[in-house]
């Protein structure tokens, strides 16, 4: 992809975005150090390239060269991720290989002109056939441009900022309608605007929300391909709208519905569950000339609960979405958590809340150290609390009772709060450092906590890559779509995410494909000694299915050299737990010397 004449070397393992183009994989790359300034020099939002290519040291390098730029660049290795991530990513263009392994790069183009958000996306090969004949064939299939191998650093940009410059200016003299209230195809109403309906339902503390997952979006699409399968979540919304009837209804995501019930006339929030799970699954929809019934699990949530606002109870329903899923009925209901724990103020919780009060809380570091050695700084930020007769307790302790009180927003604010103004200095005091800050679902679904973030993110001057949000897998199974909701809202800025507490398995596994993660942090489980032998084989794959999709690795509580050798042969990328350092309440790690 790159012109070894400009960018001779291999390119580094795990490339993280610059600031600077003037020393990519240690080379000169030759670009101007005024393009760097392009996404800061103007209002318009940085130009979003998707990168689809198999090869990782290419695709990785060239990810580098165009963040460099002061581009948003995002990586996609698989063929069949690049049409969900192209929807999650919402990019300006596409940079696609020519030729990968399971699919063709024409193939992917014709996917993506089919979708109506991004018929008009601009799509640009990268190819080393030099025939006119093939070149012309390209154009004719599809692509809007395409760029020979090797390609020059500066050559790519001015490509890439040439194509984006002219889509751009393109939509901006459309005339644009203002924003519809319904789809145009379902009949539905738009997310936004059911969102704010929910929103102004809440104060009334009656009526309920239902979650709706019409079969399994994997499954059907590997069967039917995008279309078919875009066609017939059309039909399922569609009808779904006919079920609901004066209940206002909108598309989540791929297979996912939500319904809004304002008034229930008297009928019981599960019989109307009942009624719509019924109706759809027993519904016959046709794709091509063949009848498909769409199994379908509804999980819900009652506004008696009195939720704080719509990003709550959107979490709620997406509760008892989860519990639907393993119920033989394929209904579910969110049941709020128990607040009658230990609420004496010489208890536990007393402490919690006298430490939210004054200055009881604490932050503890612990290093995430590269395996192939380096000097740069990152450490995974651990809550602690100190108690009233001076003993220090972990987050183990004080986050389950925090969580029933409902205290854990606050908690997760005040950690978030304490890592901001700590990257501020130590980028001040130019030692940057990157921080892996653990947020709970909980926090994340207040409506204005993602907007809230990326603007102190912004005020502070921080640099987004610099603070990586950690997710555990057993919240993020839950919360799928609160956590892509905010993971889209927070990726412009540059935030990174780490899926934490890993244990690989089918639904782990879409995960990986569902979220923009940056890292994977693996389970306890896989740094046990002696490790069993189905672990060690679940923990290389889970190791290289990450590698495949462009994740970095972390293998967490290593303990001793044999365990830290059995993540080492497994390929893992980092290493973190007591045997590099226990965690400590400064941030003293000598990264430049680490040896492991």
């Amino acid at each position: 992809m790159i012109d070894p004449s400009i960018a001779a070397g291999t390119p580094p393992a795990n490339p993280q975005p610059i600031a600077s183009t003037t020393a990519i994989s240690g080379q000169n790359t030759g670009i101007p150090q005024t393009t760097v300034s392009m996404a800061d020099s103007t209002t318009e939002p940085p130009y979003r390239i998707l990168v689809v290519e198999d090869d990782r040291s290419q695709a990785l390098f060239a990810e580098a060269i165009l963040r460099g730029a002061g581009m948003q660049a995002e990586v996609v290795a698989v063929p069949e991720q690049v049409m969900a991530t192209v929807e999650r990513f919402g990019p300006d263009l596409v940079l696609m290989d020519l030729h990968m392994p399971g699919a063709s790069g024409t193939t992917l183009t014709l996917q993506i002109r089919e979708h109506p958000r991004f018929s008009q996306v601009p799509v640009v090969f990268l190819t080393g056939d030099q025939d006119p004949d093939k070149q012309l064939e390209v154009l004719e299939q599809g692509a809007d441009d395409y760029i020979l191998k090797p390609v020059r650093p500066r050559h790519l940009i001015a490509a890439v900022q040439s194509r984006v410059r002219r889509a751009r200016m393109a939509q901006t003299k459309q005339v644009t309608a203002a924003e519809p209230e319904r789809h145009p195809i379902t009949g539905l109403y738009t997310r936004p605007v059911l969102m704010k309906k929910l929103a102004e339902l809440l104060p009334q503390r009656s009526g309920g929300v239902l979650m709706l997952e019409a079969g399994n979006a994997a499954a059907l699409r590997n069967r039917y391909g995008y279309a078919e399968f875009e066609q017939l979540m059309s039909d399922a919304g569609r009808y779904l709208g006919t079920l609901a009837q004066a209940h206002a209804s909108a598309r989540l995501s791929d297979n996912a519905f939500l319904v809004v019930a304002a008034d229930l006339g008297g009928i019981p929030l599960e019989a109307l569950a009942r009624s719509l799970r019924d109706g759809m699954g027993y519904h016959d929809f046709r794709v091509g000339v063949e009848a498909v019934r769409l199994r379908t699990t509804i999980g819900y949530a009652d506004l008696v609960h009195g939720f704080r606002d719509a990003g709550a109870t959107l979490s709620a329903a997406e509760e008892g979405a989860r519990l639907a899923r393993t119920e033989p009925t394929g209904i579910g209901a969110y049941v709020p958590p128990c607040t009658t724990a230990t609420d004496a103020a010489d208890g536990l919780l007393g402490e919690i809340r006298n430490a939210l009060d004054g200055d009881g809380l604490q932050l503890a570091f612990q290093p995430v150290v590269a395996v192939a050695g380096g000097d740069e700084a990152q450490f995974q930020v651990l809550l602690r609390m100190r108690d009233s007769a001076g003993n220090e307790r972990s987050a183990g302790e004080i986050v389950p009772l925090a969580e029933a009180a409902n205290l854990l927003p606050q908690l997760d604010r005040w950690v978030i709060q304490q890592s901001m103004a700590l990257l501020q200095r130590r980028r001040a005091e130019s030692r940057p450092v990157r921080l892996f800050v653990s947020q709970s679902p909980r926090t994340l679904a207040q409506d204005s906590y993602a907007g809230w973030l990326a603007q102190e993110l912004e005020t502070a001057s921080i640099d987004g890559p610099s603070l990586v949000i950690d997710i555990r897998l057993e919240d993020a199974l839950v919360h799928s779509m609160l956590l892509r909701q905010f993971c889209e809202q927070l990726v412009p800025a540059g935030v990174q995410f780490c899926l934490s507490q890993y244990r690989h398995g089918p639904d782990a596994e879409q995960l990986l494909q569902q979220l923009p993660l940056g890292y994977l942090r693996l389970s306890a489980e896989y740094a046990r000694q002696p490790l069993p032998a189905n672990l060690r084989d679940e923990m290389r794959e889970a190791i290289d299915r990450a590698h495949r999709l462009g994740l970095q690795v972390i293998g967490q509580s290593v303990e001793d050299p044999q365990a830290a050798a059995a993540l080492w042969m497994g390929g893992i990328d980092f290493i973190q737990g007591n045997l590099v350092q226990r965690a400590e309440h400064e941030l003293n790690f000598d990264f430049q010397h680490a040896t492991l």
